[in-house]
């Protein structure tokens, strides 16, 4: 199954609402570029990204208040709805702290309140790991999102009937199943797997958002469990935040490097 769709299918989990359908929630990349180019002919475009993801089973608080992290290096940083941000959390900070100064502020965000206009209640989900959850990346006057969600093995089993393979290849295509571009398998010496990929978005969807390119990765553990992640550029449409990002957030090193330290980890 596409690591995207399984994330994209999740968005409105537990938002009291019929979950967004992965086809409603893809981009078509050329109507970004189509609307760049019509606002530079014609004025300024007042449509700004901001997003949905979706998130496997996992947890976390995301309730409205406004955790934020500022750090050093340009960046810029729009006023998020409020109801969109998590109280008295210190994700984001414990988030910044593994990061270079440079990936801009960090904030945690709710995208089921971003994009199905959730009340904060309804968007409340309960993580597995640490830090996993919904992040807003402000740099350079843009906004790219990162998500991050634990799923263990009982999720896992649940969703695709079987654990997580650690000595499957993800960059093979199989069936039907859309090509991973730029995708890339490493063996940690632990025996866990991460495999990276670029997805341009480039699908037609029928909702009012329009998701630019990602970075995607997958690190499946030998117990089954994975975790899944996005570093995504952002979107335009419903419940924006800010202009795209020139590039996701996170890179594929800086991905890794998050994704296999100790402390996305759940204690014990």
């Amino acid at each position: 199954m596409n690591d995207v769709r399984e994330l994209l299918d999740r968005a409105a989990e537990g938002a009291g609402k019929p979950t967004l359908s992965a086809g409603a929630v893809y981009t078509k990349a050329a109507r970004i570029r189509r609307r760049r180019r019509v606002a530079a002919s014609t004025a300024v475009l007042a449509v700004v990204a901001a997003g949905a993801f979706a998130l496997p089973r996992a947890g976390g608080d995301e309730d409205p208040a406004h955790t934020s992290v500022a750090s050093a290096g340009p960046s810029a940083s729009p006023t998020p709805s409020a109801s969109a941000s998590v109280p008295t959390s210190d994700k984001a900070e414990r988030l910044a702290s593994l990061l270079p100064a440079d990936v801009g502020e960090i904030e945690e965000v709710s995208l089921a309140v971003l994009i199905k206009k959730a009340t904060p209640e309804q968007a409340h989900t309960t993580y597995l790991g640490p830090l996993d959850g919904h992040y807003a990346f402000r740099r350079d006057g843009g906004v790219g999102y990162l998500v991050l969600a634990l799923e263990d093995r009982e999720a896992v089993e649940k969703k695709m009937g079987r654990p997580a393979d650690p000595d499957e290849d993800l960059c093979v295509r199989v069936g039907q199943e859309p090509s991973r571009s730029d995708c890339e398998r490493e063996v940690l010496p632990d025996g866990r797997t991460l495999t990276t990929w670029h997805d341009t978005m480039d699908v037609e969807g029928e909702d009012s958002v329009d998701w630019g390119p990602e970075l995607v990765g997958r690190l499946v553990q030998r117990d089954g469990s994975q975790f899944l992640v996005r570093s995504s550029t952002g979107f335009e449409g419903t419940g924006t935040q800010g202009p795209l990002l020139s590039e996701p957030p996170l890179s594929r090193q800086q991905l890794k490097q998050l994704l296999t330290g100790p402390e996305v980890l759940p204690k014990g």
